[in-house]
């Protein structure tokens, strides 16, 4: 199946357009990760207690508050739970800070919410669905699993690349992901949604998922450099990325609609997950035509400046 047979885009006319667009995305979510809401840890990395209760009618925020308050309860933040498919939306996910004492001081924690909801809404009904405790060490030590997963995926990937195409190919397709990964951790923060064991394993599969749109693009400029040796690298590149829209377009609009899906009707349980997705898979496949293949091009010209010779094979000034 074929949806676009004589595709004639000018992308690298475009570039500038496109080096806007992600510089506003980019610097937009650094500023909130390093001024605004920083990176919204979970408590799967940052430690603390997660208590999910569900109330009979919806629950008034400003009376839990001043419930926890009259109880000694201090430094918590309570969040609600959005209506989704099956849910009533009366959920309330109550978020205790990390303790560096011992269990006990989780337990506590948790015997004093429930204490302050039973002594407030014992008439109303509540009931508590779930407990989710981390320690500060565990916590400290999924980051830092984390952090090492996904340098180890980019740095296998530049290997693969290296060895596979040639070092350039592999450098500028680590920046493409880079540069998606920047730009959905960056949502997460601007929207102060929290990370997640969840959504690191959602990032990991955006980080595959663009690097495979990326391969192919590539793939093709490679096929088109060595079918002709007389055209310029610039002309290659839109053709081949021209070549490979229809492909494109179909395996990623259709991602596209499933991840939307989870994310419209899969529940809080997936909301970060298929967040994480959507963003991931839009930026993916627009950063495998307007980051990765452009980069091509602009090492090439950057050679040329200085009088070098053409890295790429088949490719002239």
């Amino acid at each position: 199946m074929e949806l676009f047979r004589t595709t004639n885009i000018d992308w690298l006319g475009k570039k500038w357009y496109f080096l806007g667009f992600s510089l506003i995305f980019s610097v937009a979510g650094i500023l909130s990760m390093a001024f605004w809401h920083h990176i919204p840890m979970g408590v799967d990395f940052k430690g603390g207690t997660h208590i999910r209760v569900a109330f009979t009618s919806t629950p008034n925020e400003d009376h839990i508050r001043s419930a926890m308050d009259q109880a000694g309860v201090r430094g918590f933040t309570i969040q609600r739970v959005s209506e989704a498919a099956g849910q009533s939306g009366n959920e309330v996910i109550f978020a205790l800070p990390e303790s560096t004492a011992t269990d006990q001081a989780h337990d506590q924690g948790r015997a004093a919410v429930e204490s302050a909801l039973t002594t407030n809404y014992h008439d109303s009904g509540f009931a508590v669905q779930q407990i989710d405790i981390v320690g500060p060490t565990a916590g400290k030590q999924l980051t830092h699993q984390a952090w090492l997963a996904t340098i180890y995926s980019l740095i296998g990937m530049l290997i693969y690349l290296w060895f596979r195409f040639e070092l350039i190919y592999g450098v500028a397709a680590v920046v493409a992901v880079f540069h998606d990964t920047l730009i959905t951790v960056g949502a997460f923060s601007l929207t102060n949604q929290e990370i997640t064991l969840t959504v690191i394993a959602a990032i990991l599969t955006l980080i595959g998922y663009s690097m495979n749109d990326t391969i192919v693009v590539f793939d093709r400029i490679r096929e088109n450099l060595a079918a002709n040796r007389r055209e310029s690298l610039s002309d290659v590149v839109n053709r081949s990325i021209n070549q490979t829209l229809s492909r494109t377009v179909i395996s990623s609009g259709l991602t596209f609609l499933t991840v939307l899906s989870l994310y419209l009707f899969g529940g809080e349980v997936l909301h970060g997950f298929s967040f994480a997705l959507v963003v991931g898979i839009l930026i993916g496949t627009y950063s495998s035509i307007a980051v990765a293949a452009p980069m091509l091009v602009a090492y090439q010209d950057w050679r040329a400046s200085r009088g070098k010779q053409a890295s790429l094979p088949a490719a002239k000034r």
